[in-house]
């Protein structure tokens, strides 16, 4: 993994390791957006769940801050997902286009920062780490759900319309929301989108990967237990082009 003069990025090492990101999870995930789950423990202040012991854990160390974990991604391959019976966003979405297509998948998962750390040099290392994960494990496709916050959808129909109407897989990629679950993002005919407004309330996150050629699936699933509306990100590494590939993987050598 990457190492520099004040960050590193790495995989977790051992418990305690994954206890600093289930703290950075909880502060982000459960104090500042107001979810939960049913193996939050609220009095250690650590956001975990079953999932935990399958998933690699990237973190974002700061030296210059007693070596805190200041940013993390959980990251499952295919065979991690086998032994933990599916991936995790298969709770939320039909990933049948995935499975079948017989390329080596990776999903995406907790992503988060610490509120000082976003959109500056943190993210771009944890970024530039994420980027030599999927190099090393020679990844053709990642995937996972990325959150806007609040569960009514009509608050988010004009971002979630963008989305819809600019940014769709393709069928040969396209998850959906399961149904019983599904929650249509074609909220607002495309002309009716003011897509400055719109992508102002994009995540950070999924913007980025949007800009490096990533789709979303069809569909958002209202996770109330989160308090967020999620959609599907889903990004083909060999439909990069040069520009683009350069952009992911500046930095990081294989």
């Amino acid at each position: 993994m990457k190492d520099h003069a004040r960050f590193e990025v790495r995989l977790a090492r051992d418990a305690a390791d994954l206890r600093a990101a289930q703290r950075l999870r909880y502060d982000i995930f459960v104090s500042e957006l107001g979810g939960d789950g049913p193996l939050v423990d609220h009095d250690a202040r650590l956001e975990q769940d079953r999932f935990d012991p399958y998933f690699d854990h990237l973190i974002l160390v700061d030296r210059a801050q007693g070596g805190a974990v200041v940013g993390v991604y959980r990251l499952l391959q295919s065979a991690q997902a086998d032994a933990a019976g599916q991936f995790y966003s298969e709770d939320e979405y039909d990933l049948t286009q995935l499975r079948r297509s017989g390329r080596k998948l990776l999903e995406l998962g907790r992503s988060c920062l610490a509120p000082e750390y976003r959109g500056g040099e943190g993210m771009y290392h944890l970024f530039s780490g994420l980027a030599a994960y999927v190099i090393e494990n020679e990844i053709e496709i990642m995937f996972g759900v990325a959150s806007f916050h609040g569960t009514n959808p009509q608050d988010l129909a004009e971002p979630l319309s963008l989305l819809h109407h600019r940014h769709l897989a393709p069928e040969t990629l396209r998850v959906r929301a399961q149904r019983g679950h599904y929650q249509t993002m074609n909220l607002m005919a495309e002309d009716q989108i003011d897509r400055r407004a719109a992508m102002l309330r994009v995540p950070a996150l999924l913007k980025a990967y949007l800009r490096l050629g990533g789709f979303v699936g069809d569909g958002a699933y209202i996770d109330h237990a989160f308090n967020t509306t999620d959609v599907c990100l889903v990004m083909d590494t060999q439909r990069m082009n040069d520009a683009q590939k350069s952009i992911y993987t500046k930095g990081v050598t294989a």
